[in-house]
């Protein structure tokens, strides 16, 4: 009960060259070892052989009982899903694609770290790093690593260049799984600083969403003298009386003065009513959940069944309906963690987690806002002003959701060029 009443209390989210699958299972490289070593993705056939023949295996429940997606992930939808994954996708796609950019793996405090680091061609481009969330991986920043480093091709002008850094986070994709206990977001932010810092970078930014965010926002606590700013598409802003309000389960408090307050209310009221059970059990039982290690559909399902407004994009997806995300991206996001075993792994991050995730974290570095209207809550300028007191931006989108630079990453390239302008 501890760990559900600090995630609801908390606010958290209902939140050498190596071979890609053997990596998590080699020895972690000493402590002292802090070297840059490249690496490639190769997944072998039997794996995929293996993965197609799950999916056709699937002891399918009974339908629901209603016609819409309040018992869940509809039966038609998941059907469809295992149909294309298993005769339809093509996972060679998207690992010719990762291993089209350059990976790395460093050692970190005792766990491997992987990550993308693409340079600009341009002079004086601005380092950042971006960080992912759950049930996120890289494969949501793929799409924005070109218009980021070579703004002059995507509509940018050479100013606007940044080098790219995508760390996936411990116990996700092809990271290390940590063996021991306090891998929260409060180290993970330390460990990107260490990061960032073996990579020669003496300024540079950083952006996140999810648990991006909550890592993004502990490295602008820790505020190194490095780090210029900060960009999230899903800041903690949630003033005292909103917090204790969603704790407890109460009515909206007393003080939402716009229509912008009112609606985030609305969004965060029915995503702590209907929305946290996911994230209620991974941070109560994150081992408990064997089925989504043993079961491709069993973690496709599971993953996909995040917040409402994304659910129901997928569905329509799936139901043949053309948006920002489409099948293939949202099946390689499920066969990276499918592949790389990491589902209780990633959960893990939820059970050591113990940051109050939506509320004000005291950031007194500039700070960028992009609130897309599809997120959990769409973050009002009012709250963001008082939650940063150093606003450097601050945009409300018309179009987007909890993925932002998955499925819009034109906007969220130009929310990022934007947001960081002045500091170059």
């Amino acid at each position: 009960m501890r760990k559900a009443k600090n995630l609801l209390a908390a606010g958290a989210i209902a939140m050498q060259s190596a071979s890609g699958i053997a990596q998590p299972h080699q020895p972690v490289s000493p402590k002292s070892d802090e070297s840059l070593r490249p690496f490639t993705v190769h997944i072998s056939n039997t794996k995929l052989t293996d993965l197609r023949k799950r999916i056709l295996a699937t002891n399918w429940p009974d339908r629901e009982t209603v016609n819409d997606l309040s018992q869940g992930l509809q039966l038609e939808t998941m059907k469809t899903l295992a149909n294309y994954w298993a005769t339809g996708y093509d996972w060679r796609k998207v690992e010719a694609r990762l291993n089209a950019v350059p990976q790395f793996i460093t050692n970190i405090d005792g766990v491997d770290i992987h990550y993308i680091h693409v340079r600009s061609k341009h002079k004086n481009a601005m380092p950042i790093i971006i960080t992912h969330g759950w049930p996120g991986s890289i494969i949501e920043q793929m799409k924005i690593i070109a218009p980021l480093t070579d703004p002059t091709t995507y509509g940018g002008k050479p100013e606007d260049a940044f080098d790219v850094v995508i760390p996936s986070l411990p116990g996700h994709g092809f990271s290390g799984k940590p063996t021991e206990l306090g891998w929260d977001p409060v180290r993970i932010a330390k460990a990107w600083i260490v990061l960032m810092k073996r990579l020669g970078y003496t300024k540079y930014v950083a952006q996140g969403g999810d648990w991006g965010d909550a890592v993004t926002e502990q490295m602008a606590v820790i505020a190194p003298p490095e780090l210029l700013a900060i960009h999230t598409n899903m800041a903690a802003t949630l003033p005292v009386e909103v917090s204790k309000a969603l704790a407890t389960g109460g009515p909206a408090p007393d003080g939402l003065s716009t229509p912008d307050e009112k609606h985030a209310w609305e969004q965060l009221d029915n995503f702590w009513k209907h929305g946290l059970g996911y994230a209620s059990e991974m941070a109560n039982r994150p081992q408990t959940l064997y089925g989504l290690h043993d079961s491709p559909i069993g973690l496709a399902a599971w993953m996909m069944d995040h917040d409402i407004r994304s659910t129901e994009l997928i569905t329509r997806v799936f139901a043949g309906h053309s948006e920002g995300l489409s099948k293939d991206d949202i099946l390689d996001n499920i066969t990276l963690y499918w592949l790389t075993g990491t589902a209780v792994s990633s959960a893990r991050l939820y059970w050591e987690n113990k940051l109050a995730f939506f509320d004000i974290k005291h950031i007194t570095i500039p700070v960028a806002v992009s609130a897309f209207p599809d997120e959990i809550y769409q973050v009002p300028k009012t709250w963001a002003e008082k939650a940063f007191p150093h606003l450097i931006h601050y945009n409300k989108l018309e179009k987007g959701g909890h993925f932002a630079a998955w499925e819009q990453p034109m906007v969220y390239t130009a929310e990022i060029r934007e947001s960081f302008r002045s500091l170059r």
